[in-house]
């Protein structure tokens, strides 16, 4: 259950007694209400007698007043709780799970669900789950008050009752399923639409603009199509509702004033009852257009379900306390040497995928040593990569640190330990010194210069307008690719991590930009434990040690020099690592 969810069933709870207490509010007003006419008519009382009555209609309506405001305000309040707490619940995933999970989705798509779909929940949570309980329990009051006072009458509304959510469920069925190709319309626009934006500079680059903006246009107005058609089917039920509504009030008039006429039935009951049948219905009505508000936050409920609640390896990590070292989660203390990591037999497979992406995977990383994994393009390094970070939890299988089992770490603890540098660092808009504090965030300018000069990026920071001040702009738009990469890298040398991971930062950069990024990584490397993607062999001849990896698993293993030695596998190695870059 996440944070806040308990206040959040509080405060609903809270707002359907308010709503209760409003509709018990409306029953009191209609019996005062019809007691003075029926006094001030037929019994001809004096003012003076009709103070009281009207003093306590006075305080109905208050009272009334009151509940209505407060069940309005209890509801708000239900509603933005559960909204902050779902759209931190979904950050918090998206953030355990890392990058594997969000690789498989569409950035815009991600977005526009953590921010229109979140704020869809507030009519969702605000209206339409208050008001079902309402629409049950006000109508039950106010037919205990009917049947109290005349039992044809209330015969009469309990037998069209049901008519009115029988025509809600058959046009709830066509307007459901209209409001998820709308959901999906928006989801798949907001996503073309980022993808356009951040790819601008490629369109413009082969003549592409207007094709993509036409298609943009089209997708914009089959979204327009089915909000038309949203629209239509929600006035087509509130029409229905009105009709069936209005109907069964006409139903209980018409008996009562013919019963009224032939004197079966007193003016002050034929009254109570007339003014309490339109309250009867009232609450279905309102059921009917709070769920038609609240469609749309249905289907992001479901979306948001699908991405808290992601299947096979995407789950979050089970934390199994050792009672050895139950004291600290399991957490081996940092040491003084750099940590032995070992793969034992780890299977790891994707949903939708025949072939395991890890399969009797078998990796040693000694203490302090730099292993590099070389293979093709989905041979399982990038999985392997996964596993180490407690991105993805293995099926089967082990990974050990120092002796102590992944199953008792808790993976935030763990990922403290480790940096990561990937091929593609992610920079964010913010300065150079916001992009640095990511790593450290209570390091002080002399550890950010330390880290910069190690990285070989202090004289590019230094020419910068505002030195660690500059903004950089949206994926680090000021730097080049080998600057983006140092600074990726002094992020490494700030957090001071004991394991590190790089995924071939060398790829894709000139020979200036490489040069400057080995002899930065070279000094990164000094007493880490280190696990290298290699997709060049001249960065694999580096490591300590070699291991090609093919279908999932460990083929060959052994450091550069005999690898090299030995003819029938170096040519195999040569041949990986042509494949994969």
């Amino acid at each position: 259950m996440p944070a806040g969810a308990g206040s959040s069933w509080r405060d609903l709870a809270a707002s359907v007694l308010a709503g209760l207490l409003a509709a018990a509010a409306v029953v009191g007003q209609s019996a005062l209400l019809s007691r003075a006419i029926d006094a001030a008519f037929l019994g001809r009382a004096s003012l003076s007698a009709l103070l009281p009555a009207l003093a306590g209609l006075a305080a109905a309506a208050l009272a009334r007043a009151l509940c209505v405001w407060l069940q309005e305000l209890l509801a708000a309040r239900a509603s933005a709780t559960v909204r902050l707490a779902v759209r931190e619940r979904v950050v918090r995933r998206l953030l355990a799970v890392g990058p594997r999970l969000a690789a498989d989705e569409r950035t815009g798509e991600l977005t526009n669900t953590l921010v229109a779909g979140v704020e869809a929940l507030d009519p969702y949570v605000a209206q339409y789950l208050p008001q079902s309980l309402l629409a049950l329990l006000v109508p039950l009051l106010v037919l205990a008050a009917v049947l109290a006072s005349d039992g044809l009458s209330a015969l009469a509304l309990a037998l069209t009752f049901p008519l009115v959510p029988l025509f809600m469920s058959l046009i709830g069925s066509a307007a459901k399923a209209q409001a998820r190709r709308q959901w999906l319309t928006l989801s798949r626009l907001s996503a073309r639409f980022l993808d356009a934006v951040s790819g601008l500079p490629t369109l413009r680059a082969f003549g592409r603009v207007a094709d993509e903006a036409r298609r943009l246009e089209q997708t914009g107005e089959r979204y327009r199509e089915l909000t038309l058609r949203v629209l239509r089917l929600a006035f087509v039920s509130a029409l229905t509702l009105e009709a069936l509504a209005t109907l069964g009030t006409a139903v209980v008039a018409v008996e009562v004033g013919l019963r009224l006429l032939y004197g079966r039935i007193g003016f002050r009951a034929a009254l109570f009852v007339l003014l309490l049948a339109p309250e009867f219905y009232r609450p279905l009505r309102a059921l009917g257009a709070a769920y038609h508000a609240g469609l749309a936050g249905r289907e992001a409920a479901d979306r948001i379900a699908t991405l808290v609640e992601a299947p096979g390896p995407f789950a979050a990590p089970r934390i199994v306390a050792s009672p050895a070292r139950r004291s600290d989660r399991g957490i081996p203390h940092p040491a003084a040497s750099p940590p032995h990591v070992r793969f034992d037999a780890v299977r790891l497979s994707y949903p939708g995928r025949n072939e395991p992406a890890l399969d009797d995977f078998t990796l040693a990383l000694p203490s302090g040593a730099t292993v590099a994994l070389v293979g093709p393009t989905g041979a399982g390094k990038t999985s392997a990569v996964h596993v180490l970070l407690r991105f993805l939890e293995p099926e089967s299988g082990s990974v050990w640190v120092d002796g102590v089992p992944f199953a008792t770490m808790e993976p935030e603890r763990w990922r403290e330990r480790v940096a990561w540098v990937p091929q593609r660092p992610r920079l964010f808009a913010g300065s150079v010194r916001q992009n640095l504090l990511l790593a450290r965030p209570g390091a002080s300018d002399g550890q950010l210069a330390r880290a910069l000069a190690q990285a070989s990026l202090d004289g590019v920071v230094a020419r910068l307008p505002r030195g660690l001040d500059t903004p950089l702009g949206e994926g680090g738009a000021r730097l080049s690719g080998g600057e983006a990469q140092r600074l990726a890298l002094a992020r490494a040398f700030l957090k001071q991590a004991e394991v590190l991971v790089l995924d071939e930062p060398t790829a894709q950069l000139d020979a200036e930009s490489e040069q400057a990024v080995a002899a930065a990584i070279a000094r990164l490397r000094r007493g880490r434990t280190v696990l290298l993607i290699a997709h060049r062999l001249t960065t694999a001849a580096t490591a300590d040690s070699i291991a090609l990896v093919m279908r999932g698993r460990v083929v060959e293993a052994g450091a550069p020099q005999q690898l090299a030695s030995e003819g029938r596998v170096y040519p195999r190695l040569l041949a990986a690592a042509a494949g994969s870059g």
